[in-house]
């Protein structure tokens, strides 16, 4: 190293080659960057999962609090003794088992948001592949737990025959045939519900999109407008803030969970529509099936 590559205090020049340069350093910056991100969203996953026990641990202990203080009002209390002593034990008894049943792990949002959405462009890339159309068309099996996907290739169609295998060839019947994604989530509901799964299309939208806010959680609101007209019935639900993205992509879990629902319980045909709703939050998801008369 000559005299002029060294600064007046000994250190290298900026020509000296032993200096990382720009590209290197913005490169370090950036991995450091992506560091400070990771650690960051595992931090906000680790205080979204405890904020959630901290809300079952406060249920917890108010119906516990609640349970102590109708016992003590039972003893204070000789005239209402009975009522505040069951009172009080339906407290203690909802505080302990709110308390052992709370969930250790909770899934944000956002990631089962990323993985559906990573299947949902896979197979919008092989329908487009295949050339198959844009319409879904949910067909029940016999199966009271089970509907399959039919996607045509024509625009003119019928419904396989065989729903068993995932690619159809036969001439009017050629498409893709896939199980719902809402699959998994209808059996959910179907452990819900009392009794049979109604055939009743005004009761059951209500049933589905009741689940699908209280008990899913996958929708802030759903609300459904049905109207049967001979031969054709429709049900629209209007879902707000879906906890899963976009509504109107391939077979999407809200969507599919209610095409599903529809053909089970009514065992028809069911095609799916999905658009964009009034709100900037709101989707519009229609369900149409053949029907010969009216409930």
């Amino acid at each position: 190293m000559s005299q002029r590559d060294l600064r007046d205090d000994g250190s290298p020049t900026a020509d000296d080659p032993q200096r990382p340069d720009d590209e290197g350093q913005d490169r370090l910056e950036l991995i450091a960057q992506l560091e400070v991100l990771a650690a960051e969203n595992r931090r906000l996953q680790a205080a979204y999962a405890r904020s959630h026990q901290s809300r079952y641990r406060q249920t917890a202990s108010g119906l516990a609090i609640l349970g102590v203080v109708a016992f003590v009002g039972g003893l204070l209390i000789p005239n209402g003794r009975e009522v505040l002593f069951a009172l009080g034990g339906t407290g203690l008894f909802g505080g302990l088992l709110t308390y052992y049943l709370m969930p250790d792990r909770f899934l944000a949002a956002g990631v089962g948001e990323q993985v559906y959405a990573t299947m949902a462009t896979n197979h919008a890339v092989i329908a487009d592949e295949l050339g198959l159309q844009d319409e879904r068309i949910y067909v029940p099996t016999g199966d009271s737990t089970l509907a399959r996907l039919f996607v045509p290739q024509r625009v003119e169609y019928e419904l396989p025959a065989d729903l068993a295998r995932p690619i159809v060839t036969d001439e009017l019947q050629r498409g893709l045939v896939l199980e719902p994604t809402g699959t998994g989530l209808f059996r959910e509901f179907e452990r819900t519900i009392d009794g049979e799964l109604t055939d009743t299309p005004s009761v059951l939208a209500a049933q589905l999109t009741d689940v699908l806010v209280e008990s899913l959680e996958l929708a802030r609101s759903a609300r459904a407008d049905v109207d049967i007209e001979e031969p054709t019935g429709r049900a629209t639900v209007a879902v707000a803030a879906s906890s899963l993205g976009p509504v109107d992509q391939f077979d999407h879990p809200i969507a599919s969970f209610l095409a599903s629902g529809f053909a089970i319980g009514l065992d028809k045909p069911v095609s799916l529509e999905v658009t964009p709703g009034g709100d900037q939050e709101e989707w519009l998801i229609t369900c149409r099936w053949e029907t010969d008369d009216t409930n």
